[in-house]
């Protein structure tokens, strides 16, 4: 009886040893073979090992999925080894781990709490530390992220305090400690998500639109998001996601450097998406210049009509060694331009009636329109360029090599080329809609309400962000007019006429030239005048433009009491009227407070100073989002000779042709 006693005391004493705790405390410190679980079971706080390690580290899993997923560490770079370890908790609240010599191995932080203090899991997956008196959170793990996100903790960043929240990746699948891939939101606005190797990008999401990250295929405008982002005018951004079908996933931020998302289904987990998902698909993957084709190995090449700058470190697999070659020489040959196709004179004269009056659908600075059809029944447009010219021939260099490098739903797409002795020709896909001041202008504008209008002026901002921000090459248009955007078959816009665009690399943003090119009323006061244009200048241009959208009058036309456009909207905005601006063709379909916005992010982007325009991405979250809006400071509406002397805009004539304007140096 009294051996059965003393097994029977044993067995018991075993049991409370490796009883599942419900808290920690100063009196109560958790031991190794010991665990706290979350209330309703969902999480487990403990000690584990990693496979083939004796190294001991305190983590949270998920109770009952197979196999253990750990989600969070706390001693991810300071291992224990001995079985006495235990995580307790101080008088004044701080969470430590101690090693079997009573060593503090790592700890929470001093919280200076009061000496009634204890320790909590959550159901989200969270280690709480509670002032027992006034029940405060006086620290979480939610605030440390490791390198995974689960439903209840975000990603975050506050700029006034300093303060951060991002993923740090394992080492290696059996190593916790900091590896080499921090994934993180960046503050400006709209925001982006990236992956950074040390202090190089490794990967980036685009900009945040609405639901969605603009960069990820996957992400089309009919894909439904678990995902959020909100930004605040106070310079604090928050990004975390909900996953209304599954109550156990989490996003986990790889050692290899990649997001990958997990679901569980109740028996197992599902794999639901990684990013980025091949090799090309890393930031800068082939460096300038640099073509990545990851099914035809080596996966790095140049563009056509580039070589490699570094041969050596191309062949030692160094894919960022540059591409190099002065892509703005005038020794342009078809076979320079990859991608598109090149056609015969004949092929076009047969298409286009041999460019007959009756076939002419536009007429621009440099050129004409015309609409043909190829003999297998495709429908063009052929724009020609004015053979007499030689500013024609440097544009029409200009637009093919720039053009062919671009792609987006928002942009035109050129179908090809035609050189033949003095003609010039390029051929687009045709737009059943012609172009935008068909509709805007004429007796079509009835045909697009308030929404069509809206959703015209958010295709227009997401091309104009894909050419300053998320193109290989940074683009300024320069020639940014209703009369250049072009409407297809569902009403989409695409940015077209690139023959005044110029390229950049890198961050390279501003320059200046002696022949400013452009159309007046559209160009910015810094670019009429002194030839300087940036990123800023085709926002100023992009402010008339949304302002003829509200208003359904045209820069170029418009004058009530001496007053231009800009001038007029100010007042109605100024008097808090700007909804009386609107076009009233279209005042049934349309929310005031819409109207009322764009009437401010026009006059925000038609700013005197470029730096009180917003950039591409301010300018996209304006329009998607309903963030606060700064006030607009009154435009300038006198323009200022070089002598100082005035000319009241009023009086200025302004038309729809392409001008050119040299300035003395």
């Amino acid at each position: 009886m009294a051996r059965f006693c003393f097994f029977a005391s044993l067995l018991l004493l075993t049991m409370l040893l490796s009883f599942c705790y419900a808290t920690i405390t100063p009196t109560s410190p958790l031991l190794i073979n010991q665990t706290l679980r979350s209330s309703n079971e969902v999480y487990e706080l403990g000690f584990f090992s990693p496979n083939n390690t004796k190294n001991q580290y305190v983590g949270i899993w998920f109770k009952d999925t197979t196999p253990r997923v750990v989600v969070w560490v706390a001693n991810r770079e300071k291992p224990v080894t001995d079985s006495m370890a235990n995580l307790s908790i101080s008088s004044n609240g701080s969470l430590l781990l101690f090693d079997g010599k009573h060593g503090i191995v790592w700890s929470s932080g001093v919280t200076f709490a009061s000496n009634r203090s204890h320790v909590e899991l959550s159901d989200s997956g969270n280690i709480i530390v509670v002032d027992n008196i006034s029940e405060r959170t006086l620290w979480q793990s939610f605030d440390h992220l490791g390198d995974i996100l689960l439903q209840s903790s975000f990603l975050m960043y506050n700029l006034a305090t300093g303060e951060k929240r991002f993923l740090t990746s394992w080492k290696s699948y059996n190593d916790p400690s900091p590896g080499d891939f921090v994934a993180q939101i960046t503050p400006q606005v709209p925001s982006q998500g990236f992956i950074m190797k040390g202090s190089t990008p490794y990967w980036r999401s685009g900009p945040w639109a609405k639901t969605r990250f603009t960069g990820l295929p996957l992400m089309d405008e009919s894909f439904t998001s678990p995902f959020s982002l909100h930004q605040d005018v106070n310079g604090s951004g928050y990004f975390s996601y909900s996953e209304k079908d599954y109550n156990l996933s989490r996003i986990v931020l790889t050692s290899e450097g990649s997001l990958e998302v997990f679901r569980h289904n109740g028996t197992t987990w599902e794999f639901n998406y990684q990013t980025p998902a091949h090799s090309c698909d890393s930031y800068d993957a082939c460096g300038p210049f640099g073509l990545c084709v990851s099914s035809v190995p080596p996966k790095c090449k140049c563009f056509k009509g580039f070589e490699q700058k570094y041969t050596e470190e191309w062949k030692r697999g160094n894919w960022t060694a540059h591409t190099s070659k002065d892509v703005w020489r005038n020794d342009l040959k078809p076979k320079d331009v990859p991608g598109l196709d090149l056609f015969e004179i004949n092929t076009i004269q047969t298409a286009t009636n041999n460019f007959s009056l009756s076939n002419k659908i536009g007429q621009g600075g440099f050129g004409s329109v015309y609409k043909g059809k190829l003999q297998d029944g495709k429908e063009i447009a052929v724009k020609r360029l004015s053979s007499s010219s030689g500013q024609g021939k440097e544009k029409f260099l200009n637009e093919i090599v720039l053009i062919s490098k671009l792609q987006h739903k928002n942009l035109v797409r050129v179908l090809g080329y035609c050189i033949k002795e003095e003609e010039r020709i390029l051929i687009y896909e045709f737009m059943l809609n012609k172009s935008l001041d068909t509709f805007l202008f004429g007796k079509k504008k009835v045909e697009i309400d308030w929404p069509k209008r809206f959703n015209i002026i958010q295709g227009i901002a997401r091309g104009l962000l894909y050419l300053h921000r998320d193109s290989r090459l940074r683009v300024i248009h320069r020639d940014l007019k209703v009369s250049n955007i072009l409407l297809d078959e569902k009403m989409n816009p695409k940015i077209s006429d690139f023959g005044l665009a110029r390229m950049y690399q890198g961050t390279e943003y501003l320059d200046n030239t002696r022949r400013v090119v452009g159309t007046l009323g559209y160009m910015a006061p810094e670019y009429a005048w002194t030839g300087a244009f940036s990123e800023k200048s085709d926002i100023y241009s992009f402010g008339v433009l949304l302002l003829e959208f509200v208003s359904g009058e045209k820069i170029s036309r418009f004058s009530y009491d001496g007053k231009n456009l800009l001038a007029y909207a100010w007042e109605f905005c100024y008097e808090n009227r700007g909804t009386d601006l609107l076009d009233q063709d279209v005042a049934d379909s349309c929310p005031p407070c819409e109207v009322g916005r764009c009437v401010q992010i026009g006059l925000l982007c038609v700013q005197h100073q470029p730096a009180d325009r917003p950039n591409t991405l301010e300018l996209l979250s304006m329009l998607t989002t309903t963030s606060d809006l700064p006030p607009p400071k009154q435009p300038t509406f006198v323009v200022h000779t070089r002598d100082d002397q005035s000319m009241p805009n009023a009086l200025i004539t302004v038309n729809e042709m392409t001008q050119s304007v040299f300035l003395g140096r």
